[in-house]
């Protein structure tokens, strides 16, 4: 059967590009939108507490296949993603395409080029954005806002060490389905860590053991591998520490590996394999 999660197709209605897949009444080719709010929620079902699958951050592009009530069931350009997302946190997708993201953990979007002014959004590591300008300590962004310049990078500057992006997020709140500072879980952390460092993952856990790298054995692991269980990854600082976003501490946090493996076991299991997601 088909991954619901990635697979864009309900009774209703399905993506254009599934006809003769999957059975529908209608199929959509789908309408290009863009995320134009700090972080928007992905849900389950179209309505406000159902439960969080993913966030889209701002700047990213989504294809919207049916609206109603307020909600768009869309699918994530990043990550192939499917589900429900409040329709005002979405506007046309433009022409220019996003030139920079986010490399701070967290930066702040201003209406005018001073920091005395009150902002206007938050924006977490990863965001995209399009830079017409730079002048000082503010870059313009097409929309007329302004961001703090040193707080960006080119899309196509890259860092090399994806243990370091997520160690900054360390005292960040456990969130199901999180994707930004606020609130991530343990394969939104190191998701956001990899795609810094130019590689692309999956959204979850189980999709990131099935795909990232190849894999290796514990004893060889080094900083940057990936431990995985049975619906939990973690990342390695070093051969005998990992930092990760889990539910029993419920933050982000840095933690021996002699002390999480034992710990892990009684509601995950054994560790389930070790990857090498680069390198």
């Amino acid at each position: 059967m088909a991954d619901r999660r990635l697979t864009p197709a309900r009774p209703d209605v399905a993506a254009a590009h599934l006809r003769g897949q999957v059975e529908a009444l209608r199929f959509e080719p789908g309408e290009r939108r863009r995320v134009a709010v700090g972080h928007a929620p992905l849900r389950r079902a179209p309505q406000p507490d159902a439960m969080l699958e993913t966030e889209a951050l701002f700047g990213e592009d989504v294809t919207v296949y049916d609206e109603l009530d307020g909600w768009a069931w869309v699918q994530l350009a990043l990550d192939g993603y499917v589900g429900y997302m409040p329709s005002a946190a979405l506007t046309a997708e433009t022409a220019s395409a996003p030139t920079h993201r986010v490399a701070a953990l967290r930066t702040l979007l201003f209406p005018s080029p001073s920091f005395k002014v009150p902002p206007m959004d938050a924006l977490s590591t990863g965001a995209r954005l399009t830079v017409v300008h730079e002048e000082g300590r503010f870059a313009t962004l097409d929309s007329g806002a302004f961001a703090i310049a040193r707080h960006l990078a080119p899309l196509d500057a890259f860092e090399d060490d994806p243990a370091a992006v997520a160690e900054r997020f360390v005292g960040a709140p456990y969130i199901w389905g999180g994707r930004t500072s606020l609130g991530l879980d343990c394969s939104g952390l190191v998701q956001t860590a990899l795609a810094a460092c130019g590689v692309a993952a999956p959204r979850d856990a189980d999709m990131q053991e099935r795909d990232l790298g190849r894999p290796i054995d514990l004893a060889e692991a080094r900083r940057g591998d990936l431990l995985f269980w049975k619906g939990h990854v973690a990342m390695l600082i070093d051969e005998g520490t990992l930092v990760h976003a889990n539910a029993f501490h419920m933050a982000t946090v840095r933690e021996p590996l002699h002390e999480a493996i034992p710990r892990i076991a009684p509601t995950d299991g054994p560790v389930t394999s070790v990857r090498r997601p680069v390198g």
